[in-house]
Formats: structure tokens, C-alpha cells, sequence
């Protein structure tokens, strides 16, 4: 795989039977997505699925009542028959929607998935193979590059509130400045892009597959959290009870932004989640 050709998206209908493997269950919460970005995902989870012969489920929810999804899911492959849409009950953050959709699951396995996010077609096999050999695993992360073809560093170190500030909102010049201290924030020194990183403390959640029985012992995502932060907070509260892992094996094309491009509601929504992400876990300003 090329740093440009990450991701192979072409069309494929999911396995409509049981495959061999075991089962999955799949959420992703979509609000604002560009629709063509949202079909590239979709498009991507279903010949993942479809080449690591999993038995999923999948569950879309709708925080838009755009009244899109179970079309675009069906016309990038997934059945109907493998397919749940959760709407109606309007904008309730991320975390929330998320665990809207794990409520009942019995899988063997969960995937959080972002609507930005394309999938390597062997990311899902890659990342049952990897959590088949290591039972002591609980959360898998993968290897992400951006949409650029440049490395993301889903994994992170405990920020301090200067990390963050630097991470969010600074303007471009000022991180060069403290790229070094950027870089051992992103734990960029541990990642080689081929051995496993065990351990990180923090993790992004644009991909992050579960032991769903670890997830329901977690409780899902913390509720106090609308948006940005709920992620840090759950990796967290997962390497308490169980080991995390960033398998490079498994790969991603991840098309984020950073909250300060994105409006001042953003910016307000990010500086809402740091206070309550610091006084629930502790603070460290420098």
C-alpha cells in the first residue's frame, strides 16, 4: 500500500449470510458529513466486512434527520437485512448516539467508526486476526494517514491544558515552534509503523474496535461529553481494565479537522469537553 493508495473502496456487497468469523457490530454517528465523503465510508466498511467474511450488524444514527443513511448505506453495499437506522431523537452529541447503538449488542466484537473515515479492504480480517492472537487485548486502533497521504498519530500521551491549547488552536507557526513537544504529546518516537504500540494512554476514536464485552463493561461512552474528548476519556478509562493496542497492520484514511476550523460552537463545545476531561481525570497545565 502506497501513502496515496491507503484504502481500496471499489463496491461489493456485504456477506448476507454468517461468515466464518466471528461477529461484529458497527456504529457510526452522522451529523453534519459531506455526502460524498459519508459514501466513501460506507462504501469502504462494506468490502471490509465483505472480505473478512464477518457476521455484522450494522448501526447507522441519524443526529441530522437528514433522512439519508439506510440509502447511501445500501447504494455502498451493506443489506438492508444487516442494516439498523437510529433516528429521531435529534442532535445528541457523539457519545451518546454511540451508545444508542451499542444498547443490546451481543457481538463478539464492536466497531466506533467515524463517517470520515475509509478503511483499508483487509482492515477489519487484519484487526480479528490481531485480537484472535491476543485475548489480553481489549480496544484496537489502527494506523491512520490523513487525506493528504501524510501519518496521523492516533495516539497520544496525557495532554496537559498547554498541549491542547497548542493542538486545537494554535496557528501554525507557533506548533513549529513546539514541534518537539508536539511530537512526545503524539508519541510519535513509539510508532514505527510496523511493530505493535501497546499501551498508549490516550486514543482517537475514529476507529476504535472493541471486545464488546469490554466496551459494555466500560458502560460506552460518558455521557457528560457532547463533542471532542469523549474519546480520550474512554481509552483512558479502557487501559485501566484492559490492554490497548495500535496495530499498524490495520490501516485508515482518517479526513479530520480540528475543532478551531470549524466555528466558534466548536471551539466552545472543545473548551467545555478539556474542563470536564481535567476535573475528571486530573489536571497538568505545562
Amino acid at each position: 500500500m502506497t501513502r496515496r493508495a491507503a484504502t481500496h473502496t471499489h463496491g461489493g456487497s456485504m456477506a448476507q449470510a454468517s461468515g466464518p468469523g466471528p461477529s461484529i457490530s458497527v456504529s457510526l454517528v452522522e451529523f453534519a458529513t459531506d455526502a460524498a465523503v459519508l459514501s466513501r465510508t460506507l462504501r469502504s466498511l462494506a468490502a471490509a466486512v465483505s472480505t473478512a467474511g464477518l457476521d455484522a450488524r450494522i448501526r447507522l444514527v441519524d443526529n441530522a434527520r437528514r433522512h439519508r443513511l439506510r440509502r447511501l448505506a445500501v447504494s455502498a453495499g451493506i443489506p438492508d437485512s444487516r442494516l439498523s437506522v437510529i433516528e429521531g431523537q435529534g442532535n445528541v452529541g457523539y457519545g451518546r448516539g454511540h451508545n444508542l447503538a451499542l444498547a443490546g449488542c451481543e457481538s463478539r466484537y464492536h466497531l466506533i467508526l467515524n463517517p470520515d473515515v475509509e478503511m483499508a479492504e483487509d482492515s477489519l480480517a487484519q484487526a480479528v486476526v490481531f485480537m484472535e492472537a491476543h485475548p489480553e487485548c481489549g480496544l484496537l486502533v489502527p494506523s491512520a494517514l490523513d487525506g493528504q497521504g501524510e501519518q496521523q498519530f492516533l495516539c497520544k500521551r496525557y495532554p496537559t491544558v498547554f498541549d491542547l491549547f497548542l493542538r486545537g488552536f494554535a496557528p501554525r507557526g507557533l506548533q513549529m515552534r513546539f514541534r518537539t513537544r508536539l511530537c512526545r504529546y503524539e508519541m510519535r518516537e513509539m510508532f514505527d509503523g510496523r511493530n505493535t504500540l501497546w499501551a498508549p494512554p490516550l486514543t482517537s476514536g475514529c476507529f476504535m474496535f472493541f471486545r464488546t464485552s469490554v466496551l459494555n463493561q466500560l458502560g460506552g461512552f460518558d455521557l457528560r461529553y457532547f463533542l471532542y474528548l469523549e474519546d480520550f476519556d474512554l481509552s483512558l478509562r479502557a487501559g485501566r481494565i484492559t490492554k490497548v493496542a495500535c496495530q499498524p497492520s490495520v490501516r485508515i484514511v482518517h479526513h479530520g479537522g480540528n475543532a478551531a476550523r470549524k466555528g466558534w460552537r466548536h471551539v466552545w463545545l472543545f473548551s467545555r469537553s478539556t474542563l470536564l476531561f481535567f476535573r475528571t481525570h486530573g489536571w497538568r497545565w505545562w
